[in-house]
């Protein structure tokens, strides 16, 4: 991690570009935090707070990988954002039937849509904005509104996206009070404050170079796989009881 030079600012802001190798160990922690929450949550009928509290640092972790690797240079060229919308819809539809069957959703038996579709939105509208058409970031604001009201976290985890993407493109002052604000108020959503633990934890990890493998698909799989399982073991549990 790298101060980035702008004139603009007294202080220089950190550039946020690790090595994938480390971007990968972010999303291997994510996945952990992640899957300690769900357990808890499903298996455990909530009752080990802690687990609840340490989940609550996986979205900002999971938007941060998303954002990162979207603003690299040449992404828009590569077609990295098709091919990324692709892997996230073919997972959150197959993720949506133990999401769904696990019961623990607030309207109709459908809402919200998983956080993969959440990803997916985030591309979606950063691919627009990123095409830098008029028209084009147009659509983007309407997909943002719609969206936000359909997926997990709403427009509070799609306003950290946009807002975490453009710092990463170009660090500035604007971006990263936007990226803090976004974070700290997904505690309307969490009732805590344990995102914003997601920040120095980032800042961190950015300083090292962790030579790990990148696994393209592991991520995608990982999870409609464990909400299948925490579903099955918790039909069991529930036939045995």
């Amino acid at each position: 991690m790298s101060a980035a030079p702008n004139s603009q600012y007294p202080v220089a802001l950190p550039a946020l570009a690790p090595p994938g190798g480390t971007l990968e160990g972010l999303k291997w922690l994510a996945l952990l935090l992640m899957t300690g929450d769900h357990v808890n949550r499903f298996l455990l009928n909530g009752t080990l707070p802690i687990l609840f509290e340490l989940g609550r640092i996986a979205l900002p972790i999971f938007v941060f990988v998303l954002a990162c690797n979207l603003a690299r240079p040449g992404q828009l060229e590569r077609g990295t954002y098709p091919r990324t919308v692709k892997r996230l819809a073919l997972f959150g539809t197959l993720a949506s039937v133990p999401f769904i069957a696990l019961g623990d959703l607030l309207h109709a038996g459908w809402w919200p849509l998983n956080v993969l579709f959440s990803l997916l939105a985030l591309s979606i509208t950063l691919y627009l904005i990123e095409r830098n058409d008029p028209t084009d970031r147009v659509a983007a604001g309407i997909l943002f509104m719609v969206a936000g009201s359909l997926v997990e976290y709403g427009w509070l985890g799609l306003s950290l996206g946009v807002a975490t993407w453009f710092y990463c493109k170009q660090p500035s002052l604007p971006a990263a009070i936007a990226t803090l604000l976004a974070c700290a108020a997904l505690a309307l959503s969490n009732g805590n404050h344990w995102a914003l633990a997601a920040i120095p934890l980032i800042l961190a990890a950015t300083r090292f170079d962790l030579q790990l493998p990148r696994l393209r698909w592991v991520f995608y799989a990982y999870y409609p796989l464990h909400l299948g399982v925490i579903w099955l073991l918790r039909t069991m549990v529930g036939d045995v009881g």
